[in-house]
């Protein structure tokens, strides 16, 4: 697994823990909404995943578009599709986005270097 992807999911999962340890109702209910959220419905989750992706990059938070990505990605979503779904977010969020559309491409290529 590429150190990038490896990295990423290693500190989420760990500080997933520790927020969810502390046991606090309103953390984890937010957590468990957005679990819900992105769950197939009307919407397929692929499509989900992609409006996801939309949001944090013109919110600018990188560790969203990353799990987002990662998810993406393991839903099949070809680099076509997420380029032109980061097209969008680009077009939406202005130039200042165009740093995390950078890293958004750096992290895209690190998960394809996982499956080789």
């Amino acid at each position: 697994m590429s150190k990038l992807v490896e990295e990423f999911n290693e500190y989420r999962s760990k500080m997933n823990e520790k927020l969810l340890a502390d046991n606090n109702k309103i953390v984890k209910r937010i957590f468990n909404l957005d679990t819900n959220a992105y769950a197939e419905g009307a919407l397929d989750v692929k499509t989900k995943e992609l409006l996801g992706l939309v949001a944090s990059t013109v919110l600018r938070c990188d560790d969203c578009i990353k799990y987002h990505l990662e998810t993406s990605y393991k839903e099949g979503i070809t680099k076509e599709e997420m380029m032109e779904t980061m097209g969008i977010a680009t077009l939406v969020g202005g130039t200042i986005v165009i740093p995390h559309l950078r890293r958004a491409y750096e992290f895209w290529e690190a998960l394809e270097e996982t499956s080789k």
